[in-house]
């Protein structure tokens, strides 16, 4: 059960005495969202530094006003956010919330090659998931089981997309791949983001579907990298598989991104470094007994950050508010979970735990959008409520 899972050492980052974490609770004092700092098991109100994570991330002095807690009144402890951070439990009460608020959410797909491979079986298989195992074979006998030494947009790429071609067998997510450009897209609408504990959200026309553990930067409106989180990039595979055209409904529902537990700030001890060489442990368990594990190791990404960054923001795309940008996954989720070759699909029920040593570990139920806890509170109702506690 997700409740027994709600103890504030089991999410924070092993070294966390040392990290710089913000993030953002319901504050019921004012019924609205606060940004805080965690620092020794408490959570301190740092609005007094900017009303949103946004404004937050954009001083150039962040990190050094937070070294000393004790300048921030105390919120609560993060033990109590987290005993109201479960789906059924908070109901207006101090829990956790995505650390973002009015940033863009970006996500980049088909960043590592392991994926990429998962990605054309989809669009083959247009939706049909029993479909998954004869075409991931014949797929590989045409390009191999190791595009992991192809650079994205180099000469040797586009040599191989010519016999590709050549062969019919070329594909709009290995263009996306190995070819010149990224994809990025947009992920959330602002303010959307679900937060440790929530419930994710399927839409009820996916019958295949499953998580994507992701790192999530933090970029400033200037395109500066300055810290990093977890996220889940849920994705309808049968969705999207039916045609690419349809990935706005493959991957932005009620409930479908997830972010968070918080956001770890780059100083001395974290820097985009560890971003680069982390390995991310992913945990699926079902009410059904179904047990799963997988991950994605950063360090086998085909695309660099900073690259992604570049590709995303710049003088053909700027971001006032800066932006979230999640960076792909290696995870390939093959594991049957019901008919033999169609891989796994989630159960609603399912508990899914997303973990790094350095960024801590973020948990969420599954369940259908349409079931869980409508969006109302959006951009409008935030500033709203900042103007009334005289935070704008």
């Amino acid at each position: 059960m997700l409740e027994h899972a709600m103890n504030a050492q089991d999410i924070l980052p092993q070294d966390s005495e040392t990290a710089v974490l913000i993030g953002r609770v319901w504050d019921p004092r004012v019924s609205g969202p606060t940004p805080v700092l965690i620092a020794n098991g408490t959570l301190r109100d740092i609005s007094a530094l900017g009303a949103t994570t946004s404004q937050l991330l954009e001083r150039s002095d962040l990190v050094a006003k937070l070294r000393n807690p004790n300048d921030f009144a105390i919120l609560g402890t993060l033990d109590d956010a987290l005993a109201n951070s479960t789906p059924d439990a908070h109901l207006g009460k101090l829990h956790i919330l995505a650390p973002n608020d009015v940033q863009a959410v970006k996500a980049s797909g088909v960043t590592f090659v392991s994926s990429l491979l998962e990605r054309v079986i989809e669009e083959q298989a247009r939706g049909d998931s029993s479909r998954a195992d004869q075409i991931r074979r014949e797929i590989t006998d045409i390009i191999g089981e190791d595009l992991s030494q192809i650079q994205p947009g180099s000469q040797k790429a586009a040599d191989i997309k010519k016999v590709l071609l050549e062969k019919g067998a070329w594909s709009q997510y290995l263009e996306v791949g190995i070819g010149p450009d990224a994809e990025i897209f947009t992920k959330a609408p602002p303010m959307s983001s679900v937060g440790h504990g929530a419930n994710v959200g399927l839409h009820p026309i996916s019958h295949w579907n499953n998580p994507e553990p992701e790192l999530v930067l933090a970029v400033t409106s200037t395109g500066r990298i300055v810290g990093a989180t977890l996220g889940n990039d849920v994705n309808l595979r049968d969705v999207e598989g039916r045609s690419a055209l349809l990935l706005g409904k493959a991957k932005d529902n009620n409930g479908s991104c997830s972010i968070g537990p918080f956001i770890r700030l780059f100083d001395g001890d974290f820097t985009l470094e560890n971003v680069k060489s982390a390995d991310i442990a992913l945990t699926i368990d079902g009410e059904d007994g179904f047990h799963l594990e997988g991950g994605s190791s950063m360090s086998k990404i085909s695309r660099s950050p900073e690259s992604l960054v570049g590709q995303a923001i710049g003088k053909h795309h700027q971001y006032p508010d800066g932006f979230m940008l999640f960076l792909g996954t290696m995870f390939a989720p093959v594991q049957d979970r019901g008919a033999k070759g169609a891989g796994f699909t989630h159960e609603t029920g399912d508990i899914v735990k997303i973990s790094t040593p350095q960024l801590g570990t973020l948990i969420n139920r599954v369940d259908r959008s349409d079931k869980i806890t409508p969006w109302s509170f959006g951009i409008t109702a935030l500033m709203g409520n900042l103007a009334a506690r005289g935070l704008l």
